[in-house]
């Protein structure tokens, strides 16, 4: 399982980034981004998930936030689809609940080749340290697209921003680390009556 491990750069006018990634590692991370909260939350992705990730995103930060977050969920989207391949042998489905004090969370994902996002997510203030808090659900939603993923994240108890984001990242995490594992009994099959789940 040594090349489930991807490399992505993304530049444009506005951002640039390079994420690599590796399935099968130990949850190591390297991440520098301007954003803070962000570097924090891609952080819990590598642990959780044990998830070799680095990450290096510059751009023009001046008009907000938003493509820079935006940008990083895209690549990190592609390069997860890339060290996915065709899927032989994973698990490929996975729903986690995960508390956090008391904030309480679940994550279901599906990598089956059909994107789509369901994110509820209630945030009583407009920025979680210095991410904008609707930045979470898009960050969500744009991994799932460019991840080719079915991904629902919903908290269903909490009334600390900050505890809600990191939960639901956590949740991340340990539902794609549940659902990329190899499952022995399907060693070298594509779990998909289809026959792909690549598109």
């Amino acid at each position: 399982m040594n090349d489930r491990a991807a490399k992505v750069q993304r530049y444009t006018k506005e951002t640039q980034v390079d994420i690599e990634l590796n399935l099968d590692g130990i949850g190591k991370s390297d991440i520098d981004t301007p954003n803070g909260m962000l570097n924090h939350m891609l952080e819990q992705i590598a642990r959780h998930g044990l998830i070799d990730l680095n990450v290096t995103a510059k751009g023009d930060v001046s008009p907000g936030w938003h493509h820079m977050i935006e940008d990083v969920g895209i690549v990190l989207g592609q390069a997860f689809r890339e060290a996915v391949g065709e899927g032989r042998g994973i698990v490929r489905m996975s729903s986690v609940t995960l508390p956090l004090d008391e904030t309480l969370v679940i994550v279901a994902m599906d990598i089956g080749g059909r994107p789509y996002s369901v994110v509820k997510a209630v945030f009583k203030d407009s920025v979680i340290g210095d991410m904008p808090s609707d930045l979470v659900r898009h960050f969500f939603e744009v991994f799932a697209l460019e991840a080719k993923v079915n991904l629902h994240a919903k908290v269903l108890e909490g009334t600390n921003d900050h505890h809600k984001a990191e939960a639901l990242f956590k949740a991340l995490a340990r539902a794609i680390r549940a659902a990329v594992a190899i499952d022995p009994r399907i060693t070298g099959e594509v779990p998909s009556t289809k026959g792909t789940i690549s598109s």
